[in-house]
């Protein structure tokens, strides 16, 4: 989750694809806060390993963008 901007699904989607290269645009769901503030993303993916999952988190976490991973 993180403040919304027009190309903030994108910039997580592009995040999650490094270590997902298969992942599709039907695997990511947006969603915009009732004040229109904040967009939630979720991303589902098979993952591969705990590796891959820790990775992923890792790298969406260090984004400034980026307010809440779960």
């Amino acid at each position: 989750m993180g403040y919304w901007a027009e190309d903030f699904d994108a910039f997580v989607t592009q995040i999650v694809r490094r270590h997902a290269p298969d992942l599709t645009e039907a695997a990511v769901r947006t969603r915009v806060s009732r004040g229109g503030r904040y967009m939630a993303v979720t991303v589902t993916i098979e993952a591969k390993s705990q590796a891959q999952v820790d990775a992923i988190y890792r790298d969406l976490t260090r984004e400034r963008r980026i307010v809440m991973a779960l």
